[in-house]
């Protein structure tokens, strides 16, 4: 008995150090990972939005500030791909010294080494669910924000090519071109609303500067080779009959138009205006306004259907006139007034027949129309809701998406035994981007109502979950499926074969 215990004791104390030895080897590379990936999507933001913050005179401490929250925003990206790399790392360098060889020959089975990682997914499922709920619309709402501060400041950069720009009170503002690296700007147009008269300024100019001063309180335009378009008021003692469009013309080689700026210089906005936003809420509020939208999509269905069976399906302005004939000239009928109005069309003559015709076609005409406005209005009214239905089955996405992607991982980095960035590295991110086109795709078909939501948000995970399982039972059972040497002695014994009954090939040994 005493030495059955020891023995029970010594294998618990070896499990806890092989146990201590498995975390040790999984944080560092998951840690490594997250923050090399969060990297990275922080420099495809900064690519994204490059003309929103170069050039517009913010401090560090906004720019570090936006990057923070914007790091935050990408953590359910980061953190299963963080997972799975990490994974994959861990148990690849495992295999590939031989310590997980080791660890099997010693009766440690492949369920006793992911015991602690495991238990480590289970704590971090957790983690992820209360982040997504509770941090991430948080973060959603500071990151969206302080961007939309951002571009508001210093409105000469938000002119685009092509596009009317009325930014500025009182102006609108059209460029053809511009030269980024000398930002100059080339076939401006420059409408003067301040007099609340309509187009009656326009200035044109061939190429031109737009600036603002140092104090963000005025902007400076400077034109080249240009003309002014300014409309006259007419002479009042003339005849209106005869209209003449008086206006003036002004050609220059250089101007300068100064126009003051109020409002432009960097402030925060209230982050009340962003609250109603669904990427703002947690689940408590998705749910209440995915049950308010509901029940205001339904009331609408309902008054759709009165208002058509009232003023279209039975008109009054028609059914009056049946109303007024005598009660011997039609059959004895019952309160059914779309049948009175049959027998009444039947009744006519030629000239009166078309007449009803007339006002039926109109009335269909109306149906349709309104028909038509009630499905587009109800098409986004859904598109919104289903928004609201997908972010609120995302906030348990990922905590799934975690386990999901280290039971893929975690066997097969014990099957390939190969460790470092390179192998591994190729292997996460093609199941990455299968995991987010599948994910893509079924957002896609959920928001448009082709797919019930739920099937479209846990697509992907009903596609990634059974290869995770298999992926498992395979490397536990140390299944020849994913054994290389298995495929190699197939090929021998295939040559083999072919050299004995047709002798076509001659027996030479597979390179590897």
């Amino acid at each position: 008995m005493r030495g059955m215990f020891r023995e029970s004791i010594k294998r618990r104390l070896k499990l806890k150090r092989l146990h201590y030895f498995v975390l040790k080897s999984f944080f560092t590379p998951l840690l490594l990972t997250f923050f090399i990936v969060i990297f990275l999507l922080q420099m495809q933001f900064l690519w994204k939005y490059v003309d929103d913050l170069v050039g517009k005179g913010l401090s560090i401490g906004v720019l570090a500030e936006l990057l923070l929250y914007a790091s935050a925003t990408f953590v359910p990206l980061a953190l299963p791909l963080a997972i799975l790399l990490a994974s994959l790392m861990t148990f690849g360098n495992l295999g590939e010294n031989n310590e997980l060889t080791a660890m099997k020959s010693s009766g440690i089975s492949l369920w006793q080494i992911m015991y602690p990682l495991i238990l480590l997914m289970g704590v971090i499922s957790v983690l992820a669910f209360f982040y997504s709920n509770i941090s991430l619309p948080y973060y959603n709402l500071k990151f969206r924000a302080l961007l939309f501060d951002i571009q508001q400041h210093r409105p000469e950069l938000q002119i685009k090519e092509g596009v009317y720009y009325n930014g500025v009170e009182g102006y609108t503002i059209k460029i053809g071109k511009k030269n980024y690296k000398t930002n100059m700007l080339y076939q401006l147009k420059i409408y003067d609303h301040t007099q609340n008269m309509g187009n009656t300024s326009v200035t044109v100019a061939d190429s031109g500067t737009i600036k603002v001063t140092a104090d963000n309180r005025t902007l400076i335009i400077t034109l080249y080779d240009g003309e002014s378009y300014v409309d006259m008021p007419e002479d009042r003692r003339r005849s209106y009959a005869v209209r003449s469009y008086p206006f003036r013309r002004d050609r220059f080689k250089q101007q300068e138009i100064t126009i003051p700026l109020e409002g432009f210089d960097f402030q925060r906005t209230q982050e009340d205006l962003f609250r109603n936003n669904y990427q703002m809420m947690n689940l408590s509020q998705l749910k209440y306004s995915i049950d308010s939208m509901n029940r205001e999509i339904k009331g609408d269905v309902l008054s759709l259907k009165s208002n058509l069976t009232v003023n279209n399906l039975y008109p009054s302005k028609i059914f009056n006139s049946v109303s007024k004939q005598p009660n011997d000239t039609l059959p004895p009928i019952k309160d059914f007034r779309n049948v009175r109005f049959l027998y009444y069309y039947l009744l006519k003559t030629r000239s009166e027949k078309s007449s009803v015709i007339s006002m039926a076609l109109s009335e269909a005409r109306s149906v349709r129309s309104t028909l038509q406005t009630e499905a587009e209005v109800r098409r986004s009214k859904m598109i919104r809701l289903r928004k609201h239905e997908i972010e609120w089955h995302k906030k348990f996405t990922l905590s799934l998406a975690c386990v999901i992607f280290f039971f893929i991982g975690a066997p097969l980095g014990a099957i390939i035994r190969k460790g470092g960035f390179g192998l591994p590295l190729v292997i996460s991110v093609v199941f990455f981007v299968l995991y987010y086109i599948v994910n893509l795709t079924g957002e896609k078909m959920a928001r448009e109502s082709f797919w019930p939501t739920w099937q479209g948000v846990w697509l992907a995970s009903m596609v990634l979950l059974p290869i995770g399982l298999f992926l498992t039972i395979k490397a536990t059972n140390d299944s020849v499926v994913f054994n290389l040497e298995f495929y190699y002695r197939m090929v021998d014994r295939a040559r083999e074969f072919f050299l004995k009954v047709f002798g076509l090939f001659k027996k030479s040994p597979v390179v590897k």
